[in-house]
């Protein structure tokens, strides 16, 4: 209590004894108490609306009805009527992790196969980012944990924030490769990476694999409030398909998520690089322009990203000129046709018969030719 409150207590007691310094509300309704008709209302319009809906996030969604009220409120009222349970006290957890102190410096990736459409539509996947420093998240939905769905995040992510330092996955072989394939590429001499390694590798990121789901248990904790809220969020706008859900995450979803969850890093400094020279388009295609009449001596050239994130193209030490091409070309006419169909080359040829006049059919003797005497040549000699 402060000085001046004490002097009051002291006061009273002075005059009253022990009774002064009961509380004068007590036993009273609190000036701040909600009427009758207030909680009847509220109570009716959860159990018609957000019947499975916690009540925080009851609470909410109230509030932008009209109804503005404290989640503790409703938590006790919900709990007076019989119709919340207080839920089971958490056992004391070991030492958590400590955050990674730059954004950037660490984002964890995860894919999340839930009933997202609960009875409306198929199960589908939910592709999440989460950094670790602040708990930013970026997400998008996809039929499977896919190495193009993993891709399409990841471009989102840099699009938006840059290329961050560390990626944090667990073991599919979406990320990393298994371990058999491994092996077999270290007999060769040759590093094992997937599609989506690779990409990570051309863009400088480090790829650390978890080896279990409570060592990224930040993007696991985030499934479950993308599952809890995301959920009822979809089902109170009507939404059973994976296009409009990805656009009700762009609409303002994501943004008032990470305005309610995310924290301020220990470190200004933000660890995310320039996306500027990286071109993330996949499937690019070049023509290199003839340099001469006579065709090249190789088919082979040197594509090179330099720094300033120029491209290059070298044919046997020399960089040649190109153009982009907006499509895949399609195969010449000519290279068409010179392709034996399927038909022709799985038909079976006929061995070769000759004719009965040629000369294989006739015997050996029948096409010896008879040789001519030759004439007795006088011998001469001079003495």
């Amino acid at each position: 209590m402060s000085y001046r409150q004490c002097r009051r207590k002291y006061k009273r007691y002075k005059e009253k004894g022990d009774e002064g310094l009961v509380h004068l509300g007590r036993g009273k309704a609190s000036n701040r108490k909600y009427g009758d008709e207030t909680r009847t209302e509220v109570i009716k319009k959860y159990q018609e609306r957000y019947w499975d809906f916690g009540p925080t996030l009851a609470a909410e969604k109230l509030g932008k009805s009209g109804h503005k009220i404290d989640h503790e409120t409703l938590r006790r009222w919900l709990i007076r009527e019989g119709i919340w349970q207080k839920g089971r006290k958490r056992a004391k957890h070991r030492s958590w992790r400590p955050r990674r102190s730059h954004f950037g410096e660490l984002v964890q990736m995860d894919g999340s196969h839930h009933e997202w459409f609960e009875d409306r539509a198929g199960p589908c996947c939910l592709m999440n980012m989460v950094d670790d420093a602040t708990g930013e998240t970026l997400s998008l939905f996809d039929e499977q944990e896919t190495t193009r769905a993993a891709m399409s995040l990841l471009w989102m992510w840099i699009d938006k924030y840059g290329i961050p330092a560390a990626l944090y996955t667990d073991r599919k072989n979406v990320y990393v490769p298994d371990e058999n394939a491994v092996q077999r590429a270290e007999l060769r001499g040759e590093e094992c990476l997937t599609q989506f390694g690779r990409a990570c590798k051309e863009l400088g990121i480090t790829i650390i694999e978890a080896h279990s789901p409570q060592a990224k248990g930040r993007v696991e904790r985030s499934n479950g409030v993308y599952q809890d809220r995301l959920v009822k969020e979809m089902r109170l706008e009507g939404i059973s398909d994976i296009e409009p859900a990805n656009r009700f995450l762009a609409g303002g979803f994501l943004e008032d998520l990470n305005a309610k969850f995310k924290v301020d890093p220990a470190e200004k400094a933000d660890f995310h690089r320039s996306k500027k020279g990286y071109d993330l388009k996949e499937n690019e295609y070049y023509q290199v322009q003839q340099q001469s009449k006579c065709g090249p001596a190789s088919r082979k050239v040197k594509v090179r990203r330099y720094l300033d994130g120029e491209l290059h193209i070298n044919y046997r030490g020399r960089d040649v000129s190109y153009t982009r091409l907006p499509t895949r070309p399609a195969p010449s006419a000519k290279k068409q046709s010179a392709k034996p169909s399927r038909a022709s080359s799985t038909r079976k040829k006929r061995p070769y018969s000759p004719k009965p006049e040629h000369p294989w059919r006739k015997t050996f003797k029948k096409s010896k030719r008879p040789v001519e005497s030759a004439p007795a040549a006088a011998s001469t000699r001079k003495g």
